[in-house]
């Protein structure tokens, strides 16, 4: 067969298809214009998801008639200034997104210039046009698509249902949100009846005499679309270098997901999907979850437009950094440190997850009274841990309290026994003055407007591991010597692989040699530990070292070792704690940054608030 050249209409719908490849490009390409227009409202309505009709309003500047006859010319656009490729300051740029989507559906524009009379309207269909002709109009552009994809059969079979395609239209709609607070969006969905609401964010204007408005304005706009656990639980993430600044939101540990699709990154604005980000995070958080767990972030990069291409792919999405690494350590740093200065907060989704377990065990909030004046009826989940109380007792009952250094800590003022109640503590303890211990494996304490309840082998887990990592990062990991050197039997790649790293192994504590083919033999194990079962120790080791493999340092993967190591020397669940050991504990957590959750992303503690407790029993 020759080679030819395509007809331009079949062109256009072959580089549609790049450009818009689902509803929610469309409505993405629709809603950047309105931004880059100025507008301080867009409205966004759906029939079918998108696919039968999508309709974007915005009070933006509007065009007149010339413009608006080449806002569908292809490669036609106001954006490029000097048609510079690198200086790019707008959402848009290629001039693609109108003419595509003319070319691959009926559309018709209607636009009203900033102080003109009146109106201009101008359709296309399957990439031919017709007009542009007078119409009525307020200020802003209007622009209507109808049967996406009719003008190519072959895409419209590949779309997903009409409810996945509206969620990807909102999440499109949500990640340019979360760049503008200051714009006020809606989506809608068309029916046979009146719209329905699917979305709708008031504009977050900052407060010029505050210091931080900015900061504040899209802190309430994230808690607009990520609920109000994010902006409850979120730190703050701040950094700036070689002229790249970073702000943002995090979750802390404890809030975190089972996927990473509530991972945003903006970069100068727009809203990009980065491998950068989920490496970056990950490295961030690696010590504080599980692997199957992913936190909840939201960053916003700033940096010159000369270290960034943004002209990737027509869809716009992916961006190329300069220097890739000084952005993805700003990233990890900035991270690191929010998680640093968070201390031992841990999220407050624990008190409201347990007052709604609580309900739950009650029979539900409609079995308890809703007014004032009325006998309150106690939740029988309330009544059970009643019944399991476990008064504290006197001594540590054994084991190597020396060893854990639980009663090392500042004294906290402990709560007399009898009838007495303990003393409210203020903010110089926040987790409060141990009151009791709960099954062996739970310390309550009372604070000054609530109380605490603190996993004791997860809370002293975090510690441990705290402490290994701060004698590693000075002169070491003390080790303590067995008397009589235990040898562990395993498999022979297990113990080849345990004998090669038996030099870093031995910087936190642990001491071994390869003991034949297929056993080691241990000589010393971290002070840390106290009396630890080497066996077990070792074997868990040998599976963490499998894992990273061969190639990759030990040190690089530390924590991940350390979380190991410190698992088998915390304080474990059943044994018992006398009331100065609990209140050392609880003063550990308050001095020990990340002591809110454990080291696989679990609270370590649950605060309930006084109001909290009166709303079990029904007093609010």
């Amino acid at each position: 067969m020759p080679i030819r050249v395509l007809p331009p209409g079949l062109v256009n719908r072959i580089a549609a298809g790049e450009v818009v490849e689902r509803p929610a490009s469309a409505v993405k390409e629709l809603v950047e214009n309105a931004l880059d227009a100025g507008a301080k409202r867009v409205e966004v309505a759906l029939r079918d998801g998108g696919r039968s009709h999508i309709a974007v309003s915005d009070d933006g500047g509007g065009m007149d008639a010339e413009e608006l006859a080449l806002a569908v010319e292809r490669h036609a656009t106001s954006k490029l200034q000097d048609d510079d490729l690198v200086d790019i300051r707008t959402l848009g740029f290629r001039g693609e997104a109108l003419p595509s989507i003319g070319a691959v559906s009926r559309l018709t524009l209607t636009s009203r210039k900033r102080g003109a009379d009146s109106a201009w309207t101008l359709t296309v269909e399957a990439g031919a046009k017709s007009g542009p002709a007078p119409a009525s109009g307020g200020q802003g552009t209007r622009v209507e698509v109808r049967d996406l994809f009719y003008a190519t059969p072959a895409r419209l079979k590949f779309l997903k249902a009409a409810a996945s395609e509206q969620a990807a239209a909102i999440d499109a709609v949500k990640r340019l949100a979360m760049a503008h607070p200051d714009v006020a969006f809606a989506v809608a969905a068309l029916g046979d009846g009146p719209p329905r609401n699917l979305l709708r964010l008031a504009a977050r204007l900052p407060d010029l005499a505050s210091g931080d408005g900015q900061e504040a304005a899209r802190l309430a706009r994230l808690g607009d679309l990520l609920g109000q656990d994010f902006s409850d639980n979120a730190m703050t993430v701040r950094a700036e270098r070689n002229g790249l600044r970073l702000v943002g939101f995090a979750a802390l540990p404890t809030l975190n997901r089972a996927t990473a699709q509530l991972q945003y990154l903006c970069v100068n604005g727009r809203p990009v999907r980065d491998r950068l980000l989920a490496g970056a995070v990950r490295a961030a958080y690696q010590e504080f979850l599980a692997r199957d767990r992913h936190p909840i972030v939201a960053l916003f990069l700033d940096l010159p437009a000369e270290q960034v291409d943004v002209n990737v792919h027509p869809a716009k999405t992916e961006v190329r950094f300069r220097d890739a690494a000084l952005v993805r350590g700003l990233i990890v740093g900035a991270l690191r440190h929010a998680l640093a200065e968070a201390g031992h907060r841990a999220a407050t989704t624990g008190g409201a997850a347990a007052v709604e377990m609580l309900r739950q065990a009650a029979g539900g909030p409609g079995r308890w009274p809703a007014g004032p004046g009325r006998d309150a009826h106690p939740a029988r989940g309330m009544a059970e841990a009643a019944r399991a109380f476990q008064a504290p007792v006197g001594t540590s009952g054994g084991g190597a309290a020396g060893v854990l250094d639980l009663q090392a800590a500042p004294s906290a003022r402990a709560p007399v026994t009898g009838e007495q109640r303990p003393p409210a503590t203020g903010d110089e303890h926040p987790l409060g003055a141990a009151c009791a211990q709960l099954h062996g494996t739970y310390v309550i304490a009372q604070t000054a407007d609530g109380i605490v309840i603190v996993d004791q082998h997860a809370a002293h887990e975090r510690l441990v591991m705290e402490r290994m990592k701060t004698g590693l990062a000075g002169s070491g990991v003390a080790r303590q010597m067995l008397l009589i050197p235990e040898v562990v039997e395993l498999g022979e790649d297990h113990a080849a692989r345990l004998a090669a790293r038996a030099p870093e192994l031995a910087a936190l504590g642990l001491e071994l040699e390869g003991f034949g083919r297929d056993a080691v033999v241990v000589r010393a194990t971290p002070a840390l530990l106290g009396q630890v079962d080497a066996q077990g120790l070792v074997r868990d080791l040998a599976e963490e070292l499998a894992e990273i493999g061969d190639g990759l340092a030990l040190r690089e993967r530390i924590d991940g070792i350390c979380a190991s190591m410190a698992c088998h020397g915390s304080v474990r669940a059943g044994r018992a704690l006398s009331v100065p050991e609990m209140n050392a504990l609880l003063r550990q957590m308050e001095a020990t940054p990340h002591s809110g959750q454990c080291n696989h992303g679990r609270p370590t503690y649950v605060e309930l608030k006084l109001g909290d407790i009166e709303r079990l029993f029904g007093r609010s």
